[in-house]
């Protein structure tokens, strides 16, 4: 089977000589695909976990085509804007971990930039306050999108198919659509009095304003034509052309300030991942301006000194040495993480274990030590609203994936014709010094608002290596919880040996230095272990207190393997779908031609 290949498009050429055409395949599954959301799935072939079913059997698919994990991942990204429209995105951003076979290592930072028109006080009114609903509820709120380039770029580098086959899925599930689960449905009638603000809005995630219901078949025609536009002209298809034009259209109605010269000058930045080691394993996480991959690496050095295992998991001994790392991490965020294009962030220094045996040293192992005392600032809330999808080949790629529009469904807005939300990010940017959010949280310079510069996130997508091996593949949404999520799962797994399913369905607790306070899940802390940390003079013990998380705390759709077995966990905190390929695919023929290898 021959190709042609378009710079970073690569599109078929001819379209109809693709290896599979249509996506009803994927909505009937045949027995070569396991499916799971709860137990742990299995695949000889490879998982692919995420918070959709459908888009996870569309990854699957595409392993069991006999493509690899960036194949794979990329596709799961695509079908996760159609079918978990709250945080799957072409109008976000987000971040990609790899680790080829091979050893190799890479990030890819697609986070969105502020408008070239974007300035340092235009978040705040005339008294100099704060006005927070012009960063999350208005065309303002929108960063420049880099889902799509990120994406692009990663299939570009990386990939051994074709654009057109690993979007043409995605577009199948717009233009044909699928029936709504229940949570989706739901979703989408609470949401309906804020979409109703904007007619594109209210178009495409209603009847004629009527909620959908479970079962109705949901379908996205403006969405697919964007889509399939990206499909025949790569790039093209989103930052310049017909789309370009439509969100630039968006904007002059709304007030917005991205134009067509920010999509054209927007890519995303490959950058070396955050790499430490924490008992003889290798852990692999995101740079800056994601804050995700120091703080976990920073804990996990403070960490590594502590007995655990000894201690056992959920006791008071243990979970007192967890929030005191947390606690000390997190009062360094603010303080020194932020566009490393922008801000110098001392990352080695971060990361060092002489720095964590420095940071650790005022730890007491029978006495909280309250956050007043610990230096540093505080940083802008990031909605729980993101999405993550982990992925896992036969031939040991592994890719870590998380993506966001920033608060559910972004900023509520529609591109009309384009079919797609625009993100709320910019409000991830700290809009005044030392000003209070939502949630109480302060922001400083580090993460000040500048054209061009990318917002501070707490998004941690990681990969966990072992003898060489890829052996677990994670992180999560969560806003400031993603981080210690994400620990959790990496603690279960090498300190207290757990398999997947419990290391991802365990209950959660977290801390973030202010407020301080400790929020847990139901049935996450023992009244033994509530006693003893209260003893210890910890604060505020409070049952997830936000709500917005339904009383749970992260999304951690995981990949692991472990004696030769590939098996994949779907959070079951939410819906969701890990997927397995049941056998590994056939090696690839000689003659056919092996796009993706530089």
């Amino acid at each position: 089977m021959r190709y042609c290949s378009h710079a970073s498009t690569r599109v078929l050429a001819p379209l109809h000589r693709c290896r599979f055409l249509v996506l009803c395949w994927v909505l009937l599954a045949p027995a070569t695909l396991l499916a799971a959301s709860g137990p742990e799935t299995y695949g000889a072939g490879g998982v692919v976990a995420s918070r959709s079913a459908l888009a996870s059997a569309v990854g699957a698919r595409i392993l069991e085509a006999g493509g690899n994990a960036i194949d794979a991942t990329v596709a799961t990204g695509f079908a996760l804007a159609v079918t978990h429209p709250s945080a799957g995105n072409l109008g976000g951003g987000g971040f990609l971990v790899i680790r080829l076979a091979d050893g190799t290592t890479i990030t890819n930072d697609h986070r969105e930039r502020a408008p070239r028109g974007a300035s340092r006080d235009m978040f705040l009114g005339e008294d100099g306050q704060a006005l927070p609903e012009l960063s999350r509820e208005s065309h303002l709120a929108s960063g420049v999108p880099g889902t799509v380039d990120g994406l692009l770029a990663a299939l570009d580098r990386f990939g051994t198919m074709s654009l057109a086959e690993v979007i043409q899925p995605a577009i199948e599930l717009a233009e044909q659509g699928f029936e709504l689960p229940r949570d989706l449905a739901k979703a989408l009638e609470r949401r309906l009095p804020q979409f109703a603000a904007y007619p594109a809005s209210k178009a495409q995630f209603s009847r004629d304003g009527e909620p959908y219901a479970e079962g109705d078949r949901f379908t996205q025609p403006d969405l697919a034509a964007s889509l399939k536009r990206i499909r025949d002209q790569g790039r093209a298809g989103f930052y310049a052309g017909k789309t370009a034009e439509l969100i630039e259209a968006e904007m002059t109605r709304g007030g917005g300030l991205i134009t067509r010269q920010d999509l054209a000058e927007y890519r995303s930045v490959w950058r070396e991942p955050i790499i430490g080691t924490y008992r003889d394993h290798q852990i692999i996480s995101m740079p800056p301006p994601s804050s995700g991959g120091v703080l976990l690496v920073q804990m996990l050095n403070m960490l590594e000194a502590e007995p655990l295992a000894d201690l056992g998991f959920g006791s008071a001994a243990t979970v007192h040495r967890m929030i005191e790392a947390e606690r000390r991490a997190y009062a360094d965020r603010a303080e020194h993480l932020g566009d490393p294009d922008y801000f110098p962030v001392p990352i080695e220094w971060l990361t060092s274990k002489d720095y964590a045996r420095e940071r650790f040293s005022t730890f007491d192992p029978d006495k909280a030590t309250p956050s007043e005392m610990i230096e540093a600032g505080s940083w802008p809330e990031e909605s729980p609203e993101t999405t993550h999808a982990s992925v896992m080949d036969a031939a040991g790629n592994a890719v870590s994936y998380t993506t966001t529009l920033n608060r559910s469904y972004g900023s509520k807005i529609v591109v009309a014709g384009a079919g797609f939300l625009l993100n709320n990010e910019m409000d991830d940017f700290s809009s005044k010094p030392n000003t209070p959010n939502t949630y109480g949280l302060l922001g400083r310079e580090a993460n000040a608002i500048a054209p061009g510069k990318r917002m501070l996130s707490s998004m941690t997508p990681t990969i966990v290596v072992k003898d060489g091996e890829p052996l677990l593949v994670t992180g999560s949404p969560g806003g400031s919880t993603i981080i210690t999520t994400t620990l959790q799962v990496v603690l279960n797994v090498i300190d207290h040996g757990m398999d997947l399913s419990d290391a991802v369905g365990k209950p959660r607790f977290h801390h973030q230095w202010f407020p301080d306070r400790v929020i847990y899940e139901p049935y996450g802390l023992s009244p033994d272990s509530l006693n003893q940390l209260q003893a210890m003079g910890h604060r505020d013990l409070t049952v997830t207190p936000w709500g917005i998380w339904d009383s749970s705390i992260g999304d951690a759709n995981s990949v692991m393997q472990r004696d030769g077995e590939i098996m994949g966990m779907s959070d079951p905190r939410n819906a969701g779908g890990a997927v397995g390929v049941r056998t590994a695919p056939e090696p690839a023929s000689e003659d056919t031609e092996a796009k993706g290898k530089k």
